[in-house]
């Protein structure tokens, strides 16, 4: 009976370190760590269109979708974009009242000229009126970068003259807080409009696809996601060890009960 007891023990002790070695994972380089319940730092100076120095935190009085991109970007910044003009276009939420956009260059040698040719780019796809008003574009010095970065959970790698970087926003509360992320380049409207709605009232609630994010991860050379094999695997491995710790354990009792 004890080797039996020993032989699960190693089943599931080994799996268990498997998947450690995977959640270790988490920690990549590129990618998003969230910080959920966050408070937005009362010292980080963006740069706006007008060219003023301004706290980020004071530019926040309603719900607000922010969003970390650098606008020379040749890769995944685009379809980012292009799904944040679609959302405002397909939302019945009215940006500049019920909520607002704030995206900011990660990118410390770029201009805010540059961030209003962007602008006024996007601005045509995005057909809701006050749009030119609701979604604001700013740029930041490097010290910046690395605080804003830091409290969003941004990680991205400088290759050459341009960025490896995933694709996410994050939905912040009148107050500062981080209530949601959102993952990928496409966002649906009914979950967006739950976000806003759960910011405007302080409710931080956790990514509707938390196991998407689990099972995938960012492609950094690819610019995609993709299946993450090692972290499914073993977790595979541990429920399959686990199935068999309960089998292996229930059924020499279950046999010992039967002979009574």
């Amino acid at each position: 009976m004890k080797n039996i007891y020993l032989y699960c023990l190693l089943l599931f002790i080994l799996p268990v370190s498997a998947l450690s070695q995977a959640f270790k994972q988490t920690d990549e380089e590129i990618g998003i760590i969230e910080h959920l319940d966050s408070i937005v730092p009362s010292n980080i100076k963006v740069v706006n269109e007008n060219g003023d120095t301004v706290f980020l935190k004071s530019l926040i009085d309603k719900p607000t979708v922010l969003n970390l991109v650098y606008y020379r970007c040749p890769g995944i910044c685009t379809p980012l974009m292009d799904g944040l003009a679609s959302l405002v276009s397909k939302s019945d939420l009215k940006i500049g009242s019920d909520y607002q956009i704030l995206t900011v260059s990660f990118d410390p040698r770029e201009g805010i000229d540059l961030a209003i040719i962007k602008k006024n780019n996007y601005l045509k796809l995005a057909k809701q009126e006050n749009a030119k008003i609701g979604w604001k574009f700013f740029v930041a010095d490097s010290l910046n970068v690395a605080n804003i970065t830091d409290f969003f959970g941004f990680r991205y790698k400088k290759t050459g003259n341009d960025f490896l970087h995933a694709a996410a926003i994050l939905v912040l509360s009148p107050s500062g807080k981080i209530t949601r992320y959102h993952y990928g380049t496409f966002f649906q409207p009914f979950e967006f409009r739950m976000s806003v709605i759960e910011a405007s009232k302080e409710i931080s609630q956790p990514t509707i696809n938390r196991i998407l994010q689990y099972c995938f991860k960012y492609d950094a050379q690819g610019k995609k996601y993709v299946l993450n094999v090692t972290r499914v695997s073993a977790t595979f491995i541990i429920i399959i060890a686990l199935f068999l710790f309960i089998y292996l354990v229930a059924k020499p009792i279950l046999a010992k009960r039967k002979a009574k």
